[in-house]
């Protein structure tokens, strides 16, 4: 791939997926995608402040990305910490791309939503003293994660939050609807200003009853709280579900992307062969902050001459320093070793990892733990401000869909739940604020999008993963990414038109056409960017350069054009 010339336009991304008309349709005031910290805690605050709330998602109500979280949710909760200093510890995190008014925000309501979070019913692991015991983990410099059945706390967040819901399920002002993808973001006529405001969403439910199949839901508001794109690459730790959809329907829809580049890959993921897949189990970072320690295959610690921090460095640090360590010693891995932590604390404090552990055939008390690199978080998302607002009119983000500038170029460890839980509940107080003033009470006509449809086969996922893992992997330079990107274009976006290929319009269909779409938008932006910060190493450009203290954003013209500015 070569820059284009001067008015030379970049590749073309369908506006919309291929899809049947809907066989229904049903109005309701907001509209919230996603049942992990974020979905659910938007969809709560929602439910009393609006007359009707629709949650979609994708699976059952605890299948998002939240219940694998297992590190814990950081807040200054200790007399001896504060807020200033986990600002300090997230903006040296965030390589110098941390928009510091959303981080104030983060670190300052933080405290107050994390008590609110247990006032729903979240039960964390205390201390002798009885209160909410706290750990370390990586880039900070203070204990201040919060954590829940010693390596559960995402599984606890969502059981509590889960609970919540559970009980007002059938009254009005709310509806649930399980296991329902959402296709598209509806939209209505261009405004003055060329935008075009949200109208709903269509999305295909699985499973019997009046509301299968595809359908419209009308509404002025639309928050996503889809989660990742663990599904883009080959290995990582998140769910099946994890294909990008919110950030690719977002961009169909018209909403700018950023930090698209910044992927977070965890360093201490168990290493299970060359050959391995999908969803890899975790080894939290909570465990390096208790004293584990980082081994090459030789048996030599390599951390502390790479970073102050040693083992508690930035995950970036830590995952570039793993695979450059690979390559010096010609293999696969790094080994963990945490025998010295001693057996009895280790089935205490983590007993999920020492059950997933011995599950693969590795008793971590007394044996090393093969470890590498593998996708975990994604930085980047659709760009929103302080209240959840994304460049679209009604188009609310909040959780790792979005992109509200706290993470810049790298996650601090364990920023995640507690950024889905800040801003989604911003952001929902925000649509109530405005409903109750008497906007968004008007739903816009939807209007068809120019651009044309896309649909991927299936098929063609294992193959867009190994291309994006290649050249937007951990690594990358101009070559590893012309090439990825040569060969992401080679696959078709119009498998429905083609004879002989076997690909209807169908949810298997759909997430992959989002996994192209966000591949293919992830590598232009990756390539854009002619240095290595945080999540983003570029071989070719191994130094940060001042000039790129700045964003790529990502955008879509009306006739599908990328844009890069």
């Amino acid at each position: 791939m070569s820059a284009p010339a001067p008015g030379a336009p970049w590749p073309r991304l369908a506006r919309a997926l291929a899809a049947p008309a809907p066989g229904w349709t049903t109005t309701v005031d907001a509209i919230v995608v996603g049942s992990g910290i974020a979905g659910l805690t938007a969809a709560l605050e929602l439910r009393t402040r609006v007359p009707r709330v629709l949650l979609v998602t994708k699976g059952e109500l605890s299948s998002g990305s939240t219940v694998w979280a297992q590190g814990g949710i950081a807040a200054a909760l200790h007399p001896e910490d504060s807020p200033d200093a986990h600002l300090a510890d997230t903006l040296a995190a965030g390589g110098g791309l941390s928009d510091a008014d959303a981080v104030k925000v983060l670190v300052t309501e933080g405290p107050e939503r994390v008590g609110e979070l247990v006032a729903r019913g979240a039960v964390f692991d205390v201390g002798g003293d009885g209160e909410i015991a706290l750990t370390r983990e990586g880039g900070h410099h203070a204990d201040r994660i919060a954590h829940a059945g010693g390596d559960a706390t995402g599984a606890e967040i969502s059981r509590a939050l889960v609970a919540q819901i559970e009980a007002v399920r059938h009254d009005p002002g709310i509806e649930v609807v399980e296991n329902a993808l959402v296709i598209d973001i509806l939209t209505g006529a261009p405004d003055a200003e060329g935008g075009r405001p949200v109208a709903g969403v269509t999305l295909h439910v699985r499973g019997t009853g009046t509301r299968d199949g595809v359908g419209a839901v009308l509404a002025p508001v639309v928050v996503l709280a889809t989660g990742g794109i663990g599904q883009v690459f080959r290995s990582s730790t998140n769910p099946a579900g994890a294909t990008g959809d919110g950030i690719a329907a977002a961009l169909r829809a018209g909403a700018v992307l950023a930090d698209l580049e910044f992927v977070q890959f965890h360093p201490t993921v168990l290493w299970l062969g060359s050959g391995a897949k999908g969803q890899l189990p975790l080894i939290s970072e909570a465990v390096r902050g208790e004293g584990a320690l980082l081994l090459d295959v030789d048996g030599r610690r390599f951390m502390p001459g790479v970073h102050e921090m040693a083992e508690l460095a930035p995950r970036d640090v830590v995952a570039h320093a793993i695979v450059r360590q690979m390559a010096a010693t010609s293999s696969d891995n790094v080994l963990l070793d945490a025998r010295h932590l001693g057996a009895g604390f280790l089935r205490k404090r983590f007993p999920t990892i020492t059950e997933r552990l011995l599950a693969n055939g590795i008793d971590w008390t007394e044996e090393l733990v093969p470890v590498a690199p593998a996708q975990h978080y994604h930085s980047g998302g659709v760009v929103t401000d302080l209240h959840g607002r994304s460049s679209v009119e009604g188009l609310y983000a909040v959780g790792e869909v979005a992109c509200t500038g706290v993470h810049g170029a790298n996650r601090l460890a364990s920023n995640s739940l507690l950024e889905g839980l800040v801003f989604a509940y911003r952001a929902a107080r925000d649509v109530a604020g405005r409903y109750a003033a008497g906007e968004l009470r008007t739903t816009p006509e939807p209007v068809d999008r120019p651009g044309g449809t896309a649909l991927v086969a299936a098929a063609a996922r294992s193959r867009i993963q190994k291309v994006t893992s290649g050249g937007s992997g951990v690594i990358r330079s101009a070559a590893s990414l012309e090439a990825a990107d040569e060969r992401l274009a080679a696959v078709r976006p119009d498998a429905h038109r083609v004879a002989d290929v076997m690909a209807e319009p169908q949810v298997a269909e759909w997430e992959t056409t989002n996994v192209h779409q966000v591949a293919r938008a992830l590598t232009l932006a990756a390539w854009e960017r002619t240095e290595t910060r945080g999540g983003h190493y570029r071989m070719d450009f191994p130094s940060t350069d001042a000039d790129w203290a700045r964003r790529v954003l990502v955008s879509l013209a009306d006739d599908g054009t990328v844009r890069l500015r």
